[in-house]
């Protein structure tokens, strides 16, 4: 039996929905509650896959984990190994963070080559040079990455490419390394400010996360906290462009409005009324948006999990648009899917040309990976006709309650068994 969305198109979506905990920061803030030594409970977590994967990895590992309604408590006093499941780990890309984590409490992590979407290649070369500075010596045995430290102190590491995954996970083994470690060209996404707050708040000295240097002091413990994870950037922006394409008009509440500015900035850019609040912001599309081109590179600027989404929005809208993709090779396979629905795509490389079709025909697709079925679902909300999206298990890795939102702006979309 295999679960498939089907989505009658062509209908305005209307109303208002509040968005869910970011899926980006759940992913590193659940293994940094290994470094406590005390009960840490998060809030604000998404009801996705994702996170379940990960409340598994730690129960596997001999953590005491519960929660319900978007809580979770960790104590992680109770963990017997440092050895990450693989078949749990094969299943997300984020169970890499369980290296940071393990090193910085036990000096040694055991974590299998992460899994997740397959939408490039993704090089773990920048965490490991950042554990080895720190004083760590890795080898890679059977698939497995294997860390170990006598003793972790402070160092000065520089990453070649900026990296959301390497800043993270060398914040995590630095926390309790002796000395100071600044990591410079460190990723500035709202996720690394997040993950350093909760550091922060167990006692962990991290300064300038959210620039492009990041000093983390060592401290000898930390302790556990309470702490409550931003909205989720991406579900904001995805409902933001699901709004533009079927000419809706649509209020997303519980977001950070400067955190879409890259995509709201875009959608203005297009001829597309973008409101903005104080935690909230008004979608108003009336006819045809104007084509556009997009590149996508790190935050503040336009984010590549946006990519494929905004692609959908640029094969109906009037005139010729142009996606540079800068950060992941791999993240146009979903334009064969959208080729399917009559879109005219035509890819070279990391680059996107697309002519602006007058409207998407609905069609049985694919979702090849998250953020590509959240493009098919926008494509079948725009489209005529009947779309049928099969693999869902990409969607339900990053997407809360995705088929009850729809449907409460008016959506015709419904989940079957076939």
């Amino acid at each position: 039996m295999e679960e498939k969305l089907v989505i009658r198109g062509n209908r305005k979506l209307a109303g208002e929905i509040s968005i869910s905990g970011a899926k980006n920061s759940a992913v590193g803030i659940i293994p940094a509650a290994i470094l406590a030594d005390g009960i840490c409970t998060i809030k604000n977590l998404p009801d996705i896959d994702d996170v379940r994967h990960l409340k598994e990895l730690l129960q596997h590992c001999g953590a005491k984990v519960h929660g319900a309604d978007g809580e979770m408590t960790v104590n992680s006093g109770t963990i017997k190994s440092h050895k990450v499941d693989f078949e749990l780990a094969k299943k997300m890309r984020a169970s890499y963070y369980f290296l940071g984590a393990f090193l910085g409490k036990f000096k040694k992590a055991e974590v299998p080559f992460p899994g997740g979407c397959d939408i490039g290649i993704r090089p773990i070369d920048q965490h490991i040079k950042g554990f080895e500075a720190l004083g760590a010596k890795i080898k890679v045995e059977h698939g497995i990455i294997k860390a170990k430290a006598t003793e972790l102190v402070g160092a000065s590491i520089y990453l070649d490419v900026v990296s959301v995954g390497a800043t993270i996970n060398i914040m995590l083994a630095a926390c309790k390394a002796r000395g100071l470690t600044t990591i410079e060209n460190a990723a500035k996404e709202p996720y690394i400010v997040d993950i350093a707050n909760l550091l922060n708040a167990m006692g962990a000295n991290v300064k300038g996360a959210g620039t492009d240097v990041i000093k983390i002091k060592g401290v000898e413990q930390l302790h556990g906290c309470e702490h409550s994870i931003i909205p989720d950037m991406m579900e904001a922006g995805t409902y933001m462009i699901a709004a533009a394409a079927t000419h809706g008009d649509v209020l997303i509440r519980n977001v950070i409005p400067t955190h879409l500015e890259s995509v709201s900035a875009k959608l203005r850019e297009m001829g597309i009324e973008v409101l903005e609040y104080e935690d909230a912001v008004n979608i108003k599309a009336n006819g045809r948006p104007k084509a556009v081109n997009v590149k996508t590179i790190p935050y503040p600027g336009f984010p590549t999990d946006l990519q494929q989404p905004m692609s959908v929005l640029l094969s109906i809208a009037d005139g010729t648009g142009i996606i540079t993709e800068s950060i992941w090779e791999g993240r146009f396979k979903h334009v064969d899917e959208l080729k399917r629905m009559g879109a005219k795509i035509k890819v070279e490389g990391r680059v996107a040309i697309i002519d602006g079709i007058n409207r998407l025909s609905g069609s049985p697709v694919t979702a090849t990976d998250l953020r590509a079925g959240a493009a098919m679902v926008i494509a079948g909300l725009a489209a005529d006709g009947e779309t049928t999206i099969g693999n869902l298990k990409h969607i339900d890795r990053g997407y809360e309650g995705l088929v009850d939102k729809l449907s409460s702006l008016g959506a015709e979309i419904r989940r079957i068994e076939e």
